[in-house]
């Protein structure tokens, strides 16, 4: 049974575009008619097809992009945002200033209010911060925030961020969705149960939710800024891979994602839609949980890291969409370490360290992934190989909410995961994966823990110039390749198929859906 608010209904206005021959995949999807006189208008709805639906609309308990991308930017808001250059800009609040190395201000601004009328004020920022970082609500997001001492008012519209530490990265992770403010009525509503319709201030406005269905936004008809184009948007939840593209073809809907490289001929040749590309923050990496034996001996992990042929797997399986990774961050994301090697394809070294750790008449293990199918042909490329060193590899699929709570719990051996850096800083990278206080939920799905790589991240975190910060993670991705709790696959590239008719459609490095600004012809 859905989740509903609000009952009014808008008219779904779709007029479909004349077929444009030719094809493209390109990183900026503005196509535009060559009939000067079928321009594009606003209004009508927009139907996202989407592989997987979102685990909970709780900004403050997502662990994955895919569901904070309905919410971010649409329903929440922060106090700062990233525009199209990675530039932190203003949002919610309109100027900031360091008062000392622990104390940071916000002038918030005056004009805003939370979807249910409620006026947006320091008073609601502090709610905001005081419900995610109480211990008895236990959201697995708020260890993001853990050097918030307290969120202070000052006044009606400035309020500020008291510091336990020096925390160079504020601003970054105050961008991203765990930074969305929530109305002080849903917050009063729910407490400390995961909220179920979610209120920000946000240029759309929660409608209904039918779990493993769809989500449905509508137009937030007083927004303080800029108002959407589209008057409402339906994130629709379609597994199969063909039926999303042929929804665009059929015009059910106008965008589709995450789109498989197996389908990109296809979308490439349709006269109905083209290829978005944009390269991301985040990367796709095989995990190991380094507390499950064997995989608690390093030896038997670098062996597998040197038994995989990464560079034919970037060919085969994913068809050169998104360029071999070094580590767990995208290049563009800062304090990525370009000269970072990770391990090269060598099965003589593979079996000698093999035979080291006892295991060289091999052993048994089981790798988990998601039902993609991409994931599932690197999963059993993956089983091939491995067999060259005498793994006996069980792959083992799971839905997406399944497969993300069984890798939360540390209920796995070897998994295939991606993590898409929300912020374009490496402590989002670092600390959430590496740190042993991010253990689990937070995003340390390896449960790995080195106390040097701990004071290097907590080092980095403190440091205010940018190169030492960038020498300090530098320091620790080197530790980190060492201990090989992971084997980086690729670089993510964000891919959609996505309608010709739209107009204005773009995916921000972090993966987050960018809608704002669509228009449909």
């Amino acid at each position: 049974m859905g989740l509903k608010r609000g009952t009014g209904k808008v008219f779904l206005v779709m007029i479909m575009a004349i077929i444009i021959t030719g094809c493209s995949s390109n990183n900026d999807v503005n196509t535009t008619a060559s009939d000067p006189n079928r321009a594009s208008k606003d209004g009508g709805t927009l139907v996202i097809a989407r592989l997987s639906d979102a685990e909970n609309l709780d900004q403050q308990f997502m662990s994955t992009i895919n569901a904070a991308s309905v919410t971010h930017h649409k329903v929440y808001e922060g106090l700062v945002q990233r525009d199209e250059n990675s530039e932190i800009q203003p949002m919610l609040a309109e100027k900031w200033k360091q008062i000392d190395d622990t104390t940071w201000e916000f002038k918030l601004r005056e004009d805003v209010k939370f979807h249910d009328g409620t006026p947006f004020n320091a008073d609601a920022v502090k709610k905001t911060f005081d419900r995610l970082l109480d211990p008895t609500v236990a959201s697995p997001r708020a260890v993001v925030f853990e050097m918030v001492k307290e969120v202070k008012p000052v006044d009606e519209f400035t309020v500020q961020f008291i510091l336990k530490e020096p925390f160079s990265p504020l601003l970054s992770i105050l961008a991203n969705h765990e930074g969305g403010i929530i109305s002080p009525k849903t917050i009063e509503k729910y407490g400390k149960k995961i909220i179920q319709e979610p209120n920000g201030t946000g240029p759309f406005v929660f409608d209904s939710w039918s779990p493993g269905q769809e989500i449905t936004l509508t137009k937030n008809d007083s927004y303080w800024g800029d108002e959407p184009k589209v008057d409402k948007v339906i994130f629709k939840v379609v597994p199969e891979d063909s039926t999303r593209i042929s929804m665009i073809e059929t015009g059910e809907a106008q965008i589709a994602e995450p789109l498989p490289v197996a389908v990109m001929d296809q979308v490439e040749s349709s006269p109905a839609m083209d290829v978005y590309r944009s390269e991301g923050y985040g990367t796709e990496y095989l995990g190991f949980n380094v507390n499950k034996e064997p995989f608690n001996d390093v030896r038997v992990r670098k062996a597998i890291a040197h038994a995989i042929e990464m560079d034919s797997i970037i060919k085969g399986v994913f068809n050169n969409v998104g360029v071999k990774a070094n580590s767990l961050m995208g290049s563009k994301v800062f304090g990525y370490n370009e000269d970072l090697e990770a391990y090269d394809y060598n099965l003589k070294e593979a079996k000698k360290l093999m035979a080291e750790a006892g295991y060289s008449d091999g052993l048994d293990a089981t790798i988990l992934t998601m039902d993609s199918k991409e994931r599932v042909n690197l999963a059993e490329v993956l089983q091939s190989q491995l067999k060259g060193i005498g793994i006996n590899l069980k792959v083992q699929v799971m839905e997406y909410g399944s497969f993300v709570e069984q890798v939360n719990k540390g209920q796995s051996e070897m998994f295939i995961i991606s993590w898409r850096n929300a912020t374009g800083d490496a402590d989002y990278n670092q600390y959430n994966l590496f740190h042993t206080e991010s253990q689990g939920a937070a995003g340390n799905t390896f449960f790995y823990s080195n106390q040097k790589v701990d004071r290097l991240i907590d080092a980095a975190r403190k440091e205010k110039e940018e190169g030492k910060r960038k020498e300090l993670y530098a320091e620790a991705q080197e530790i980190e390749m060492g201990d090989t709790p992971y084997i980086p696959v690729r670089v993510i590239e964000n891919v959609a198929a996505v309608a010709k008719e739209v107009k204005g459609f773009s995916i921000s490095p972090s993966g987050y859906l960018e809608i704002n600004d669509v228009t449909i012809k």
